[in-house]
């Protein structure tokens, strides 16, 4: 399981989901099940060489974007992602002038995993937790502009987690 989570960016000093991935990190998933940590600088085109890259030496069968959203009041589990409409300035002060992610990819991919059945499974384990749905992850600031990155031919399509 791969869990890129996403670094520092505009008024974030400290990015929330770099937070919970180090207690993930420190907790583990199961004993067969390898969990590959990193931290993604908020940068297009570092992104476009980190993402491969790392699907490329993993191999991973899960791939769990991690990000922050300012204006998230939950834990948002993100349906879809997009791959067109970004406006806003990496920490690089760049954006594509095509405010595409990956051109020629498409508009949009749903996730594979059914996030409603995660949603209802997760909200019944009775925790101090809001979780909901959202079918429009928005654009620069989330986890969503690095969906179209994966290039691994078999990989499932990911889902993404903003808080």
């Amino acid at each position: 399981v791969l869990f890129p989570r996403f670094g520092p960016f505009g008024e974030h000093a400290v990015n929330a989901s770099w937070i919970a991935v180090q207690e993930l990190e420190k907790l583990g998933l199961r004993d067969d099940v390898d969990l590959h940590v990193y931290e993604v600088p908020v940068e297009y085109q570092t992104v476009q060489r980190l993402i491969p890259a790392l699907w490329k030496k993993h191999s991973p069968q899960l791939v769990v974007h991690v990000g922050v959203s300012g204006m998230a009041t939950t834990v948002t589990l993100e349906k879809c992602g997009h791959n067109v409409g970004y406006k806003g300035l990496d920490n690089c002060r760049f954006c594509p002038g095509s405010q595409c992610c990956v051109e020629g990819g498409p508009e949009c991919i749903d996730s594979i995993i059914d996030m409603d059945t995660v949603c209802k499974r997760v909200s019944a384990l009775g925790l101090d937790v809001t979780v909901t749905i959202s079918k429009d992850a928005g654009r620069y600031g989330d986890t969503s502009h690095r969906w179209g990155q994966q290039t691994h031919p078999a990989a499932p399509v990911p889902f993404g987690l903003s808080s």
